[in-house]
């Protein structure tokens, strides 16, 4: 079990680590933010099954739900700046633009 732990750990890890590196993309931003709540979802659900917490097996789930969400929205947001600018550079947008 702590292998499992450490290998999810060092997951977790590199998602955050692409997060800082490649932060001029909207796309490999968001795909290194569902790497990250991918090894949360994971990392919580060992937990949760190793230590026999019956009161909390739904948390994995709620945790799942706002990873969707998550996605959903920044999927609509990587489509709405692409049409309106043709490329997914986050340094070219400026929000204070009306």
């Amino acid at each position: 079990m702590p292998s499992i732990s450490i290998n999810i750990n060092l997951a977790f890890a590199a998602a955050l680590l692409g997060m800082l590196m490649f932060r001029s993309h909207m796309m490999s931003s968001l795909l290194c933010l569902e790497g990250m709540m991918l090894s949360m979802f994971t990392l919580s659900t060992l937990i949760i099954l190793n230590l026999q917490l019956t009161m909390s097996f739904t948390m994995p789930i709620l945790l799942l739900v706002f990873a969707a969400c998550e996605a959903a929205i920044g999927l609509a947001l990587l489509v709405t700046v692409s049409n309106n600018y043709g490329l997914d550079y986050i340094q070219n947008l400026n929000l204070l633009q009306c």
